[in-house]
């Protein structure tokens, strides 16, 4: 499979139940205690589509540049509707980049950690958001933790 593939696949399988403010809250603490277990200090974020916050981590080490590329990561999987990642080598694969679609490096990033909050039933409605390391390692990160909170096992992962 090619890493497009993984992430998509990826995305197809990392569905929600539901989703609710709470849940937020329990994704989050549950993403905090797997960075402690892993070692890695990580900012992490849950949006909702409208852009409020139910979810915010910032642990030392990490400061507002995490929150600029966060921000980023967000606007880029909220209008591309799919993982910040996939929007990165979905548009490698074409030979285009920001500027083509009419975006701007400001404002959006082709990069990973930012990945969709679906639904099944209702679709896309936020995303979870972390930056500190390699954007790759960040997006296998956010995999990794929506994997284990939901249970779903045999998603594929790429090689890194």
């Amino acid at each position: 499979m090619t890493k497009l593939e993984i992430v998509e696949k990826q995305e197809e399988l990392l569905w929600f139940p539901h989703f609710t403010n709470d849940d937020g809250w329990e994704l989050g603490c549950y993403m905090v205690e797997e960075a402690r277990k892993q070692g890695i200090q990580i900012a992490m974020c849950i949006r909702l589509n409208n852009g409020y916050r139910v979810f915010q981590y910032g642990p030392c080490g990490t400061s507002i540049l995490n929150q600029a590329w966060m921000e980023r990561k967000y606007n880029t999987v909220k209008l591309m509707d799919r993982s910040s990642l996939r929007s990165l080598y979905a548009m490698e694969a074409k030979g285009q980049t920001l500027k083509d679609h009419g975006l701007t490096d400001e404002e959006y990033v082709l990069c990973g950690g930012g990945f969709p909050i679906r639904v099944r039933g209702v679709g896309n409605i936020g995303v979870v958001l972390v930056s500190a390391l390699p954007h790759e390692c960040d997006h296998e990160f956010i995999v990794g933790c929506l994997a284990g909170y939901l249970g779903v096992e045999n998603v594929p992962r790429l090689d890194l």
